[in-house]
């Protein structure tokens, strides 16, 4: 995984009438909210949940969690019709169980592949929840953890059933990593025959990144940035016939036109074992939090 230095912003040095002033400020400086000419489909700037259709992008699912619990252990017995749009959790209820799937317990994390020390494993029943935060603000709670006595990292994976099996469309979320250890990461991804899109990806002491592997195999688009995981973040995926696009608070990170895939796959949001740098430590923890979640279909309006 290679990196950079974030893009740099083109300045407009030349001095304009003041007609011509006006013409370049609103086609070209930022917008107040800071979100550049390149910003995503539907503007996804905002703290706040966006609803509606945008664009070519139809809604499926606008979730902010607020008012909704669901404690730790609903998110049980998951290994029902597995990887297909009728997965389910046993343990979930209501819309939750309409609208949510999860890894089932026992699954194990991409790191048990990769030769690491640590690996991780998939428990969604000790590692999800949905409440409210501190400030009444309703989430859902990502706690990964490794047991004290140096056994597994337990790992959390759910997945949106409303855009499960779905070709093309909108992936969006406000997330922040609101407890910080060495050892844990985040690889939120499409994936299926040889194809694979991921955004946002990386160690969560590291910064957000975005990768893109080309259906059929070939050089991976990598697209590093420069934007922490402790701080809040909208992160978005755009998914179109022919491109894949990744946003950053509304700023395009890296787009690729290469092997774009053109058939159905799943929206994971995979959260687990680090990759690079130490391994979590025993009886350490580290919690990511997301505020809301929209998804939508490409083009059905």
């Amino acid at each position: 995984m290679g990196s950079h230095a974030a893009p740099h912003h083109r300045r407009r040095g030349l001095l304009l009438s003041a007609g011509l002033m006006l013409v370049a400020a609103l086609l070209w400086l930022p917008r107040a909210d800071a979100a550049p000419a390149s910003a995503d489909a539907c503007h996804t700037t905002s703290a706040s949940l966006p609803r509606g259709d945008c664009g070519p992008f139809w809604q499926v699912l606008a979730e902010d969690f607020n008012g909704d619990r669901v404690p730790l252990g609903s998110f049980s017995d998951c290994d029902h019709n597995v990887d297909t749009s009728g997965a389910y959790c046993e343990g979930l209820t209501g819309k939750f169980r309409d609208n949510w799937w999860a890894y089932p317990t026992g699954w194990r994390d991409t790191a048990n592949s990769r030769g690491r020390d640590v690996v991780g494993v998939y428990h969604p029943e000790d590692t999800v929840s949905v409440g409210p935060a501190a400030d009444g603000d309703g989430r859902m709670f990502i706690r990964m953890w490794r047991p004290s006595d140096g056994g597994p990292v337990h790992a959390a994976a759910v997945v949106p059933r409303a855009v499960m099996q779905m070709t093309y469309g909108k992936y969006s979320a406000r997330i922040k990593v609101t407890k910080l250890a060495p050892g844990y990461k985040s690889a939120w991804l499409h994936y299926g025959g040889g194809c694979e899109m991921d955004h946002p990806e990386g160690e969560w002491t590291g910064s957000l990144t975005a990768f893109h592997h080309p259906c059929g195999g070939g050089e991976q688009g990598s697209f590093p940035g420069s934007d922490d995981w402790t701080q809040w973040h909208t992160v978005s995926t755009e998914w179109t016939p022919g491109k894949v696009r990744f946003f950053v608070d509304g700023r395009e990170t890296g787009s690729d036109t290469r092997g774009v895939p053109d058939g159905p796959l799943s929206w994971v949001m995979q959260n687990e074992s680090a990759l690079e740098g130490p391994g979590a430590a025993p009886g350490s923890s580290a919690q990511l939090d997301i505020t809301w979640v929209a998804a939508y279909a490409y083009g059905w309006g």
